[in-house]
C-alpha cells in the first residue's frame, strides 16, 4: 500500500479526464441518476478541491467525490430524507448564490474492482475526511449505499441500517468501515435517489425482460424496480443510510 498516493483533482488536474480510466464497479442503470447525470461533469471543473483520486503509480485505483454544502444555514441540521440527490443540488445551489458551506458530504468512492479488498476505500474515506477539516469544516456527513443491501433486495432499509453484528458494529461492510473510522449512523434517507426510465432503457441496462406490473428485481439494486408496463416506464427509488463523521 506504500505506493497508493491520494491527491485531490485540484492539485493534480490532469487527471480529470482519467477519472473513469478504471473498471466500474456500479451497475448500469446507476450512471442514469439525472441529478448525477448533470452535476458529475460541475464537481469536476466546480469544486476539484474536493474531488479525490488515488493512483498507484500511474494507474487510477480509487476516487472520491464530496461536495460543501449549508446544512445548519437551513435550521435544524437535519439530513434530508432526498440524500445524494438533495445534497448535489444544495451544494450547487448555495455555491451559485455564494451562500457559506459549513458542511462537507461525501457522494462516492469507488474502488477499481481489481483492487477491492486492500482497504482502500478505508484510505480514501480517512483522506476525505482530513481534506474537510483542513478545508475548516467540522463535520463531513454521508449518505451510504449500503455494499450487502442488494443482497437483500425485500429487507427493510430500516432495519437493515440499525442492524449489527455480535460486536455491536454494523452488519453491512461499508458501515463498518465508516463506524470504524468514527462515524454514528443518523437516519435513513428513503428516497436517496430516483432512477425513472423507460422499459426499452430498463431492458437494455438489466437484460430483463420488465413485461410485467410490480417489483422486479435488477441485480445491484438496493430495491426492488418498481415496473408499470400499462404507462411504459419504471422507476427506482434507492434508499440510503446517512452516517456523520465529527471531525473535532
Amino acid at each position: 500500500m506504500t505506493a497508493i498516493k491520494i491527491t485531490t483533482l485540484a492539485e493534480r488536474p490532469e487527471l480529470a479526464g482519467r477519472l473513469w480510466d478504471m473498471d466500474d464497479p456500479w451497475p448500469a442503470f446507476a450512471g442514469h441518476d439525472s441529478v448525477g447525470w448533470l452535476l458529475y461533469p460541475r464537481m469536476v471543473s466546480e469544486l476539484a478541491e474536493y474531488v479525490l483520486v488515488a493512483t498507484d503509480g500511474d494507474t487510477v485505483v480509487a476516487r472520491g467525490f464530496s461536495v460543501p454544502f449549508a446544512l445548519h444555514a437551513r435550521g435544524s441540521g437535519t439530513l434530508p430524507a432526498r440524500g445524494w440527490d438533495q445534497v448535489l443540488l444544495w451544494a450547487f445551489s448555495d455555491l451559485r448564490r455564494g451562500v457559506a458551506p459549513d458542511t462537507v458530504s461525501a457522494i462516492e468512492i469507488t474502488v477499481a474492482p481489481d483492487r477491492q479488498g486492500e482497504g482502500l476505500s478505508g484510505l480514501m474515506l480517512a483522506a476525505m475526511r482530513e481534506n474537510a477539516r483542513a478545508r475548516g469544516f467540522a463535520e463531513v456527513v454521508a449518505p451510504v449505499r449500503p455494499s450487502g443491501k442488494p443482497a437483500e433486495p425485500d429487507t427493510s432499509i430500516h432495519e437493515y441500517a440499525y442492524r449489527t453484528r455480535e460486536d455491536g458494529l454494523p452488519h453491512d461492510p461499508w458501515l463498518r468501515v465508516h463506524v470504524r473510522a468514527g462515524a454514528t449512523i443518523d437516519s435513513v434517507a428513503p428516497l436517496s435517489m430516483t432512477i425513472s426510465a423507460s422499459l426499452d432503457d430498463w431492458r437494455e441496462w438489466t437484460g430483463l425482460p420488465f413485461d410485467r406490473p410490480g417489483p422486479v428485481h435488477v441485480p445491484g439494486a438496493l430495491v426492488p424496480v418498481r415496473c408499470e408496463p400499462e404507462q411504459g416506464y419504471a422507476v427506482y427509488v434507492e434508499p440510503n443510510i446517512w452516517v456523520r463523521h465529527a471531525l473535532a
